[in-house]
């Protein structure tokens, strides 16, 4: 099953603009977390680590079953320029199959950059409410492309 939209935080758009990442190069990741924590476009400085004002991390759904800490890596990132906009996108990132020792109580996913310093978090998916990765399958899929970015 399919679940949620992508929401960019706004740090992660100021640092783009700033050169900061390298998406085509960086390893992009993909994670879990609890309802512990609800991101926001406009949270403040969004890690997966130390270093910013949000650790998403320490809100990690345990490891078990498929699922492995740190999440799962994207792969194929591109970002490419067509008709005056920008875009980014990597393959699908994740498909956790169902296992009885999987995570019953994951609620967002979180996208970050595991290369970047303070592993700088880009956007998220709400998965509309705790997910049972028990009981079912949980898939992550973008819409073409993940991110546009455009003057307009």
């Amino acid at each position: 099953m399919a679940q949620g939209d992508v929401h960019m935080f706004d740090q992660f758009l100021v640092d783009a603009l700033e050169k900061v990442h390298n998406l085509e190069t960086d390893t992009i990741k993909l994670a879990l977390v609890t309802a512990t924590t609800t991101p926001a476009t406009t949270t403040a400085v969004p890690t997966w680590g130390s270093g910013g004002t949000t650790n998403f991390s320490s809100n990690e759904v345990s490891a078990g079953g498929n699922y492995s800490a740190g999440g799962a890596a994207c792969a194929n990132p591109t970002v490419a320029l067509s008709g005056g906009a920008a875009t980014f996108d990597t393959d699908d990132p994740a498909t956790w199959s169902q296992h009885a020792s999987n995570p019953s109580n994951a609620r967002w996913a979180i996208l970050y950059n595991d290369t970047s310093t303070n592993k700088s978090c880009i956007a998220y998916v709400d998965l509309g409410s705790a997910f049972d990765m028990t009981t079912g399958d949980l898939t992550v899929a973008w819409g073409a492309p993940l991110a546009t970015f455009d003057q307009a």
